[in-house]
């Protein structure tokens, strides 16, 4: 059964498992098209917001008689254009770093129906993040249901159990936020603290 875009959008938010388990057939180069689609509606909205951020800050300094130089709208087209590409091409490469790097959990845990399958499950997953994520205070709410929704979907795609679909994931995660932490621990030592002159007196390399 071939799904449309926008039932697909409502599967994977509302009734994952059966979405996904209707998506077991589709190829890398499916999800990839679906993934390109939602991201580029992400990033047209984050270009949005970021316009009207620097509308409504340039309004706001003018109440005050500051000069609308630094946040002219040039600036703010600018910086949307900025932001929209960032948001496509960061999105582009890092779905793919993502699936990569968590299929190496997921293969350890019993995932044996290939990295397709984890990167589809990453790609579909990102549907409630890629709709929801550019709003704030619900962008928090939108994480959490992303990661819920790629579990399942890591689970349908692979054929493994919630609990080891859950470990990969929460191993993925925890990994990389472990060696964060001793690397900030080990260089914490070594930075400067504060009232910390630094080489070219106060003000450089102290605060």
């Amino acid at each position: 059964m071939v799904l449309s875009i926008v039932e697909r959008i409502k599967g994977f938010l509302f009734s994952p498992s059966a979405t996904f388990d209707a998506s077991r057939e589709d190829t890398l180069g499916d999800a990839f098209k679906y993934f390109v689609i939602i991201l580029a509606i992400y990033a047209v909205l984050i270009a949005i917001v970021v316009v009207a951020a620097f509308s409504l800050i340039s309004g706001m300094l003018s109440m005050f008689g500051v000069p609308e130089l630094p946040f002219g709208a040039a600036r703010g087209l600018m910086a949307a254009v900025v932001f929209f590409v960032g948001a496509l091409v960061g999105g582009i490469i890092g779905i793919f770093i993502t699936g990569l790097w968590l299929h190496i959990w997921v293969y350890l845990v019993g995932g044996k129906n290939g990295v397709e399958q984890t990167i589809k499950a990453v790609m579909y997953g990102e549907t409630p993040s890629l709709l929801l994520g550019w709003i704030p205070i619900l962008n928090f709410i939108a994480g959490i249901w992303t990661l819920i929704v790629g579990i399942i979907g890591v689970r349908q795609l692979h054929g493994l159990s919630t609990g080891k679909a859950v470990l990969a994931v929460i191993l993925a995660i925890l990994i990389p936020a472990i060696v964060i932490g001793v690397i900030i621990a080990a260089l914490g030592p070594t930075m400067p603290g504060p009232g910390y002159p630094g080489p070219l007196g106060p003000g450089f390399g102290g605060f």
